[in-house]
């Protein structure tokens, strides 16, 4: 029996391993089988650290043996055990559902390439959230990115090549901005363990390097999160995705981003140096509730579902990161839920539309006329999931602005409050355009009713239905956020 003294490692080795795995297979079932194992194991493994960490605190790893800063450290404390459960959760989810998606869009003879791609893509995401040294972050980055851009091109639509082009353009942007500013934090200290940097950099906040390391690596990392106005590689990716590529990516690529954010401007640098010495906290702000009013505004003018729910990403990064720039502990708190409830509203979203394309092929809003009577499972788990967009009471998406109207009115910010519940408005008219075309327009001549199968449903209301019940009940995902919060902020 292996020891759970070596989960840290597994939660990586298991889906890396495996990739290769699906290849060598090749048949579609086994290779799915093989990737559905792999996703649901890192998912248990996800949550026993979870556990552990908030029953003992935080748990290292020194990989072959080797302790920090000259080895590798695995570190998971509460903050990324948090986000290890996001990413595990949503890949295991959406595992289920791609077994009838992946075969109706990609093709049984494309589909093991599929599943390897997953994996890796899935054991990126992972390392990057779990690794304690900076530059070993930059390969499990360019790990995670590299096998999203091949999911991406696996699209159907032709243009899917295009989206994979842009975001591999852009992508390596910013992950060239990330390796300049970690190159040059080791010139002024001949580390790269976050938390050894954290100590050699106390006191060498006036350096020039520094300075110039902290803006290399605030616009890397902004173009990774699709922080407004650097979102240019996100519409198109996820409107002309394979729908399990779109469910999986939208809930867990940007949430890892932020997840970088919160690593590297708190732990590394520290908040007093992040948002204090540097103006990082007013340069958020503002771009966040840019994001929440201009994304929005897009999205309402959208007629591709896909690419309206892919704008209202762009917002919805705003809210997190509106919660984030405040660098309190009601602010961060707000930021890491609303990170954890989009994940679950929007994947259960673009779930619900890859139901959709299953049956009637179209994600065009004039298409989906009488769909509320033709599928009325799909349509009512899109309706869920809208009202959480929008924020309605009894939904995760209340919780989430309820925090960030406190943590704004925590500070005095009654404006930044009034913006965040005006900027919800905007969500209505976007949600309310596709429900009315579902409900109130006729269906085509000679449409039957043809709801999904259980294979594709199944999975999209498992995440609607827990966007519904961590809007009812709080206790785990507000409190698993209030402690990440306070590990950032050491006030834990």
């Amino acid at each position: 029996m292996i020891s759970a003294v070596h989960f840290p490692v597994l939660q990586i080795i298991v889906p890396l391993l495996l990739a290769p795995v699906c290849v060598l297979l090749r048949g579609p079932r086994l290779a799915w089988f093989t990737a559905l194992t792999a996703s649901w194991a890192a998912f248990g493994i996800a949550v026993a650290l979870l556990l552990d960490v908030l029953a003992g605190g935080p748990i290292s790893y020194a990989v072959g043996g080797w302790n920090a800063p000259w080895g590798i450290e695995l570190r998971v404390d509460a903050v990324n055990a948090f986000v290890l459960c996001i990413v595990a959760g949503i890949g295991a989810v959406v595992m289920i559902f791609a077994r009838q998606s992946v075969k109706h869009e990609v093709g049984d003879a494309r589909a093991y390439l599929f599943y390897a791609a997953y994996l890796l893509c899935l054991a990126g995401l992972l390392g990057v959230t779990i690794t304690g040294d900076a530059f070993n972050l930059f390969v499990f980055l360019e790990i995670s990115s590299l096998s999203s851009y091949v999911l991406i091109s696996l699209g159907k639509d032709r243009r899917a090549l295009y989206a994979a082009y842009q975001y591999l353009i852009l992508g390596t942007i910013g992950a060239t901005f990330y390796l300049i500013g970690i190159g040059l934090l080791y010139q002024v200290t001949g580390t790269l363990n976050m938390m050894d940097l954290a100590q050699r950099l106390a006191g060498q906040e006036g350096l020039r390097g520094v300075h110039v390391a902290f803006a290399f690596l605030t616009v890397g990392i902004s173009l990774k999160l699709a922080l407004f106005p650097l979102h240019l590689w996100l519409p198109n990716a996820y409107a002309y995705a394979p729908s399990a590529v779109t469910g999986f990516m939208a809930a867990t690529a940007t949430k890892v981003s932020v997840y970088v954010l919160l690593r590297v401007f708190f732990t590394i640098f520290g908040v007093e140096f992040s948002f204090g010495q540097m103006p990082l906290g007013e340069i958020l702000m503002i771009l966040a509730v840019a994001a929440m009013f201009a994304a929005s505004t897009v999205a309402i003018f959208q007629n591709n579902v896909k690419r309206m729910l892919a704008y209202s990403s762009v917002a919805q990064i705003g809210y997190i990161v509106l919660g984030i720039s405040m660098a309190s502990v009601t602010g961060v708190q707000a930021g890491m839920l609303h990170l954890f409830n989009h994940a679950l509203i929007k994947g259960g979203l673009f779930l619900a539309m890859g139901c959709i394309v299953y049956r009637i092929g179209s994600t065009h809003i004039n298409d989906l006329g009488g769909l509320g009577k033709r599928m009325p499972w799909t349509a009512a788990a899109f309706v869920a999931g809208g009202l959480g967009l929008i924020g309605i009471p009894l939904t995760a998406g209340f919780i989430s602005k309820w925090y960030l109207v406190l943590a704004a009115l925590e500070k005095g910010w009654w404006w930044v409050a009034a913006l965040t519940l005006m900027s919800s408005l905007l969500a209505v008219v976007y949600v309310w355009k596709v429900i009315e075309q579902m409900y109130f327009k006729p269906a085509p001549d000679g449409a039957a009713r043809t709801e999904a199968p259980l294979g594709l449903l199944v999975p999209t209301w498992i995440l609607i239905a827990a966007s519904i019940w961590f809007g009812i009940d709080t206790r785990l995902s507000a409190g698993a956020a209030l402690e990440a919060a306070r590990t950032l902020l050491g006030t834990g």
